[in-house]
């Protein structure tokens, strides 16, 4: 896949490379129609150059909408570091990093995603003032995971409201794919709220922590057993990808809203899950609680205030699902109609003279 040929319509895509250091990165801006993109960088060991930068530039065009119906004045952009964090992640490569950020003036704020965390985001900030995502002793957030676990239980909240009338879990059963960093969060939101919870995760000490912690949550081996589980609603909180033809052909839930980024494996699944009776609350909406609190960060972080902003992902969500319904087209398009208006209608006042 070359950069060129995608037709994701990105304003710029950055290889940088620091041999010494081992640094391997692209930057993808999606957007900065609203303003400077914003978007986590991903640490990962990809099996090829090809798969990172599909990763970065679908990545970077979901920031963008989500930024968008988060209500937030900022673009959409992305970064993945390729390589294994645990093996190659150092003091040299995320500085090399971050001097790649500061190279681009601020049209791309960084911050933390799969295989980074704050504490390297503190790392990358000693190079370039454009991060966002940072340790609480430094000023910042601390982990954008909890907000963004806020959200997704909204938007599950909304599509519960949707589906069944009433916005709670309570009484049903939510099958969780990943106790990460989200995944934890999002357990005691529903359990709290009163629902039974069905999990799996790659990760033996993650099973090892919800087993002591939560003894109540039903494990299952895989991610298949899930989605073959008698539950009400299936949340993908893990990697990309997980809603293929096969999985939605025998998926039982009736609502799909998790944390994971990408879910659907390609355009067409929103309409397959729409053709089954299966609701999606569509990933980047309910995601959009970490995006919200790492950029309420860039005001001077109030905790308060970017949680209240988050709730409100229950109101945006309600109003695509409603969308959906009145133009009779899956949840999906909604949102990326919704998207699509703002940045257009935004995005031309900043071509007005000041």
């Amino acid at each position: 896949m070359g950069v060129f040929s995608s037709d994701a319509d990105h304003e710029q895509v950055v290889f940088c490379q620091d041999k010494q250091s081992g640094l391997r990165a692209i930057i993808a801006i999606y957007s900065t129609a609203l303003g400077p993109a914003l978007g986590g960088t991903r640490f990962y060991p990809y099996a090829a150059e090809a798969d990172a930068l599909h990763d970065v530039l679908e990545l970077s065009r979901g920031m963008a909408y989500k930024n968008a119906l988060a209500g937030l004045d900022l673009g959409g952009g992305k970064a993945v570091i390729w390589g294994d964090p645990d093996r190659e992640k150092s003091e040299p490569l995320l500085r090399a990093y971050g001097r790649f950020v500061a190279s681009l003036g601020g049209r791309y704020y960084t911050a933390c995603d799969v295989g980074t965390y704050v504490q390297d985001m503190d790392v990358v900030a000693r190079e370039t003032r454009f991060v966002t995502g940072r340790s609480v002793e430094h000023g910042g957030a601390g982990d954008s995971s909890i907000l963004t676990a806020w959200g997704v239980f909204q938007g599950m909240r909304a599509a519960a409201e949707h589906r069944w009338g009433s916005p709670t879990l309570s009484g049903r059963t939510v099958g969780v794919a990943g106790l990460g960093k989200v995944g934890k969060h999002l357990t005691a939101h529903l359990l709290e709220d009163g629902a039974s919870v069905v999990a799996t995760d790659v990760s033996s000490r993650a099973l090892d922590w919800v087993r002591a912690t939560y003894p109540q949550v039903n494990l299952v081996d895989n991610a298949d057993d899930l989605i073959r589980s008698d539950i009400d609603v299936y949340a993908p909180c893990a990697l990309g990808g997980a809603l293929d033809d096969d999985a939605v052909a025998v998926l039982r839930a009736k609502i799909v809203a998790g944390a994971a980024n990408n879910q659907l494996s390609h355009p067409g699944v929103d309409k397959l899950l729409a053709d089954r009776g299966i609701l999606y609350a569509p990933d980047y909406v309910v995601n959009a609680g970490g995006v919200i609190q790492v950029a309420d960060e860039i005001e001077g972080f109030n905790f308060d205030r970017a949680k209240l902003r988050a709730t409100k992902i229950f109101d945006t969500t309600r109003q695509i699902l409603a969308l959906g319904d009145a133009e009779g087209v899956p949840p999906a398009a909604a949102a990326d109609r919704l998207a699509e208006r703002r940045m257009a209608e935004v995005g031309r006042l900043r071509t007005i003279r000041l």
